[in-house]
């Protein structure tokens, strides 16, 4: 029962950290904005500056829902693959989908199709790649470990995938279509808007709802395979249901705002020191705490320069340091 009561408290904490810094979010930028402003148009729907609706419901609505709903899919999706394949290095692109959409935009930037090809092919790549890689590993997985032919098919695809996107940079025209894909990659949040809203939430809607609903499977799976087994639980239809949907999770999202990293692997480490490894609560808090951590470097990312820093960069900065210490001050084994 104290255990249940700590758990709720965690979330609605959580909840309400999130609220404020949405508040807090809207006020961040470099259209000027008095408090005052923004408190009379969010709580009485009044004001006085025509910009005023624009700058709020068109850019930074959209992208603070965006960094919500990013955060909080890598969060929730490391979280089930470091539960599915029982290891804490493990990150939302272990089975190459990052890599496969990175290749599939920087074709579609080569090709020069629209910001709407671009991101359905990228989102078409990152499936790919992860239906190559689950298809080589069922094709050599016999008699091997599971698990392990796995993880190298995803590395086996992720440095293909590495190798021909090195090639599309190199065919690039230096002047244009390099510079773009360059940036692409790095991630950022500046260009979204409502219309990509649109279509990724409901692709990461899918995602996470099957996750939430198997999440007491993963708990008894983090005992290992063969118990698992005897105590009922379908391994083969949970590993493909954690791996189908995280991977349209992140697929989805790589194709609305590039490759942003650390998220899925840091975040995981933070809320399992606050939760603890059980997935019934790990798995919502882990959303909760990646949409807050997102929304926090997103808006270092649009205001610490008066250049807007690629949230990628910041997330790699910002992440790298911080895994360290908790590596360092984690005292249990996970």
């Amino acid at each position: 029962m104290l255990e249940k009561y700590k758990h709720s408290l965690i979330l609605v904490i959580g909840s309400i950290l999130l609220l404020l810094l949405c508040l807090i979010s809207l006020y961040i930028g470099r259209y000027p904005i008095t408090p005052a402003e923004l408190f009379r148009f969010i709580f009485h729907g009044e004001c006085t500056d025509p910009n005023l609706p624009v700058v709020l419901l068109n850019i930074r609505a959209p992208r603070i829902i965006a960094a919500i709903a990013v955060g909080g899919a890598l969060s929730i999706a490391g979280t089930a693959y470091q539960g599915l394949f029982r290891n804490p290095m493990v990150s939302p692109d272990i089975l190459g989908v990052t890599s496969g959409a990175g290749l599939g935009a920087a074709i579609a930037i080569l090709l020069s199709l629209s910001i709407v090809g671009i991101q359905l092919l990228s989102f078409a790549g990152g499936l790919a790649a992860v239906l190559l890689a689950v298809g080589i590993g069922k094709s050599v997985g016999k008699g091997h470990d599971v698990i392990l032919v796995l993880v190298l098919s995803g590395m086996i695809i992720s440095s293909l995938c590495g190798a021909l996107l090195s090639l599309c940079k190199y065919m690039a025209d230096p002047d244009d279509k390099l510079p773009a894909i360059t940036y692409w990659l790095m991630g950022s949040l500046a260009s979204i808007r409502m219309n990509d809203l649109y279509v990724v939430l409901p692709i990461i809607t899918v995602g996470v709802v099957p996750l939430l609903l198997f999440r007491w499977q993963l708990n008894v799976l983090s005992f290992g395979e063969e118990e698992a087994r005897s105590l009922g639980i379908n391994t083969s239809v949970l590993r493909a249901v954690v791996i189908l949907s995280t991977s349209l999770m992140t697929a989805s999202v790589v194709s609305v705002c590039g490759i942003i990293g650390w998220v899925g692997l840091l975040v995981p480490h933070l809320t399992r020191m606050i939760t603890g490894a059980d997935h019934r609560i790990l798995l919502p808090a882990s959303f909760l705490f990646g949409a807050i951590f997102l929304l926090l470097v997103d808006n270092l990312a649009r205001s610490i320069s008066s250049v807007e820093i690629p949230i990628g960069i910041l997330t790699a900065v910002i992440g790298a340091p911080f895994f360290l210490y908790f590596l360092r001050k984690s005292k249990r084994t996970w």
